[in-house]
């Protein structure tokens, strides 16, 4: 039998001085990266929490301004109320001048009929008990609608004598009511509504003849003051789109001409570098002073209109101008030198190597960088309020020389009003729609870069 011997097993040695410095060393810098991920990690995510609720504060506040309370009626265009003869037609030997005299005649007419007698007459059908508290009943629904029946009749004067179902927007108060922003166990002391008033709402309610509709008069009204429930974003609305129209008309060609031209002509010198230096100024300006410089010299020295989207769009486009043209240059120097020497050394010259090869490469960065700076222009706030468009404005206006509010000014002017239970779903919901543009513009910039981006 023959017997095999074991390996003895040797010793391990014992690390070395140096050997447990190198492990310690290690160890010690594993813990700082595991350290810095977590921290980075916790960083991130507390970022995205602040973001959630903050969107999640916004959105529950604003989607329930999109639904607005609204009493359905049957309006009869009584004839003994609408007392107006036939709207007036030209006849073919009267001059314009005389015909406009008469139309206005017949609008005024028009104008001085008590067209809320017949919001009540229907409202009485409804409520058997309305005719011993005639005041509350006018209180029923927005003083903005009787201006609305007084449309229809101007539009469409055959419409007098019949009858037609509408849904009739509640006052403000009975739709917070409804709603129940509104604190019911106070006394009627302190209750916005007469205990009358709150009787119907909720009867009203109810029997489903008040009912939360989606508000069109929200996107389609003008700002108001006198009829807080219609009170709309249009005139906001298009009020942004004039001034974005000429940002993007000035600035973004201005910005791109210009970043070309210093990145691709112009000389280094001492000139070129003080145009440089003062860009990279002109970008960490805070943007009330150029709410500064378009009172002051658009307003003061040019005579142009107060609170109108031209003025606010020429101030804007000077703010976004640094943003495009440093957008614009960075991408210019992100294309490699050899396609420009390619270019020149095939015979092309140097017009041609910049806009026929450079420019085709950067127009996703180009696009991106001017997009960005129209967005950021568009929730400026503190330059329109200088140059007085938080001034009221209660119509949409027709042009860019027309006065006009804006979208952040109409968030401000609605988060200071006195009906804060009202206003401040309203303004929330604003805020919804700003940034459903912002998002817009941000998400067209990535399709662009996404869509034009040529890879070498």
């Amino acid at each position: 039998m023959t017997i095999i011997a074991e390996n003895p097993i040797k010793p391990v040695a014992a690390p070395s001085h140096v050997q447990q410095k190198v492990i310690a060393s290690l160890n010690k810098r594993h813990r700082k990266e595991k350290l810095f991920r977590s921290l980075g990690l916790g960083a991130v995510l507390i970022s995205l929490g602040l973001v959630a609720v903050l969107f999640i504060n916004i959105f529950s506040k604003g989607l329930p301004a999109f639904w607005q309370s609204a009493v359905t009626l049957d309006i009869y265009f009584d004839p003994a109320i609408i007392k107006i003869p036939p709207k007036p037609v030209q006849q073919a030997d009267e001059s314009d001048n005389d015909f406009r005299q008469r139309d206005l005649s017949w609008q005024t007419e028009v104008g001085f009929i008590n067209f809320n007698r017949l919001i009540t007459d229907s409202l009485q059908k409804v409520l058997p008990d309305a005719s011993k508290h005639r005041r509350d009943l006018t209180r029923m629904v927005t003083s903005g609608e009787r201006f609305a029946l007084r449309d229809m009749v101007v539009a469409d004067p055959a419409i007098i004598g019949q009858t037609r179902q509408l849904h009739l927007l509640t006052d403000a108060n009975i739709d917070v009511w409804l709603k129940g922003n509104i604190d019911r166990s106070l006394p009627d002391a302190q209750q916005q509504l007469s205990p009358k008033l709150r009787e119907w709402a909720d009867k009203l309610k109810a029997e489903g003849i008040i009912q939360n509709r989606f508000s069109l008069a929200l996107f389609m009204n003008p700002d108001s003051r006198s009829s807080l429930a219609s009170a709309g974003l249009a005139g906001a609305f298009m009020g942004s789109f004039y001034m974005m129209l000429v940002v993007i008309l000035l600035a973004v060609p201005m910005g791109v001409a210009a970043a070309i031209y210093l990145e691709e002509f112009a000389p280094r010198n001492k000139l070129t570098d003080l145009v440089e230096v003062n860009i990279n100024n002109l970008a960490a300006v805070p943007s009330i002073v150029f709410g500064l410089l378009g009172a002051s010299v658009l307003i003061g020295w040019f005579n142009l209109p107060m609170s109108a989207p031209i003025v606010g769009g020429l101030v804007l486009s000077l703010m976004t101008l640094p943003t495009v043209i440093i957008a614009t240059r960075s991408t210019l120097k992100a294309i490699p030198p050899s396609i420009r020497q390619a270019a020149l050394g095939l015979g092309a010259s140097k017009m041609q190597s910049i806009f026929h090869h450079v420019l085709p490469l950067a127009i996703p960065g180009i696009l991106t960088g001017a997009i960005l700076g129209v967005a950021q222009a568009l929730g400026e706030t503190a330059p329109l309020l200088l140059i007085g468009m938080k001034s009221f404005v209660a119509s949409v206006p027709a042009s860019p020389f027309e006065q006009a509010s804006a979208l952040p000014v109409q968030i401000y002017l609605w988060q200071g009003n006195e009906l804060r239970n009202f206003f401040e779903a309203r303004t929330s919901a604003a805020i919804i729609v700003l940034l459903l543009m912002m998002i817009g513009l941000n998400g067209l910039a990535i399709w662009l870069r996404k869509k034009y981006e040529k890879r070498w």
